[in-house]
């Protein structure tokens, strides 16, 4: 199957705060929103940072034996809709459960003339722009508190989204430290 291009922006291998479960998480590349105090700033450029085929994300070794489902963000995965579209049908083709973080709402998307084609391949759509001034306090996987879950599939219910924290550091074989997740873990308390 020839798959889209998508361009990327990281992948880290496995996480426990980026949804139900250990997931591997996918940040694309591009976004248009500029929300203020948006978590990844660095993916709003619109610059080539990773070109991969979406297939290849899902490629065997790359996936963890204790992955159960696979979470994309940003950036803004449905300005890339072909690929995420590819890459959540290898994901489900896999048995992987699917999460999309997405400044968009779901009647947006549904709105649109090819985006909403992707939601047939996600279990769990994290939907509407971050919004600083509201910051979700609760061990829940989103930024804030108007951010809204919606069960696309029976696979999760609210009881399944109660994190074992906030955030995670990852340190890399070069001693490159990142923090991933929905707070800091570098703030004063």
């Amino acid at each position: 199957m020839d798959s889209a291009l998508l361009n990327i922006h990281a992948i880290l291998p496995r996480s426990r705060v980026n949804g139900p479960g250990v997931r591997l998480v996918v940040f694309f590349q591009g976004c248009k929103r500029g929300c203020k105090g948006c978590f990844n700033p660095d993916t709003h450029a619109f610059e080539e940072k990773d070109l991969l085929p979406a297939a290849s994300l899902l490629e065997e070794g790359r996936i963890a034996p204790d992955v159960e489902g696979i979470t994309v963000s940003g950036g803004e995965p449905f300005l890339q809709p072909r690929g995420l579209r590819d890459l959540l049908a290898s994901a489900r083709a896999l048995g992987l459960s699917t999460l999309v973080y997405t400044g968009f709402t779901l009647e947006e998307l549904r709105a649109g003339p090819s985006e909403a084609v992707c939601l047939d391949f996600i279990d769990l759509l994290v939907d509407g722009p971050y919004m600083a001034e509201s910051p979700e306090e609760k061990p829940l996987p989103r930024g804030s508190t108007n951010q809204r879950f919606h069960f696309l599939t029976a696979r999760y219910s609210p009881g399944d989204l109660l994190m074992p924290g906030r955030s995670e550091l990852f340190i890399s074989g070069d001693g490159t430290v990142r923090e991933t997740g929905f707070g800091s873990l570098t703030r004063a308390v």
